[in-house]
């Protein structure tokens, strides 16, 4: 990293858009101990659309009722340790995710988060060299939450 680059501070726990798969708002953990952001989803199917290998899948959000169905280029089938050391092959899809001003290509797992308080995890690979994470804070890249800002569990 450039010396003389300020990064952009993000806190625990930020709100993520992923334009493309039509998802906002989304309540996320930032995770520097995980390597791949990961997505609670649903996988419906898997198939194919021109040559390429694509993965359908539902997106619940419980609370406003909403089930969001989206589709994505799959990159991947990965194992994936989680954090209690078990081995999960999950889908990894890669897609448009935007923090704050800042929008990048992200690996994004797909994984039943369902007993996770966030339904979204950030990890470390779309964090580096976009970020600098401060514990201590929640919601920096997120000024309508500017009155939860703070030391708040």
């Amino acid at each position: 990293m450039a010396k003389n680059k300020v990064l952009p501070v993000v806190g625990w726990r930020e709100l993520v858009h992923l334009p493309e798969l039509g998802l906002s708002g989304i309540p996320a953990k930032i995770d520097t101990g995980a390597r791949t952001s990961s997505l609670h989803a649903t996988v419906l199917e898997e198939f194919e659309r021109e040559g390429q290998k694509y993965v359908r899948f539902a997106v619940d959000f419980p609370q406003q009722k909403v089930r969001q169905i989206c589709e994505a280029v799959h990159v991947d089938i990965r194992g994936i340790t989680s954090s209690n050391g078990e081995t999960q092959y999950r889908y990894v899809i890669k897609t448009p995710m935007r923090i704050g001003d800042a929008e990048f290509r992200a690996e994004i797992s797909l994984a039943n988060r369902s007993d996770m308080k966030f339904p979204m995890l950030v990890g470390r690979s779309s964090l580096r060299r976009r970020f600098v994470v401060d514990s201590g804070y929640s919601w920096l890249q997120t000024p309508e939450l500017e009155t939860k800002k703070g030391h708040k569990p």
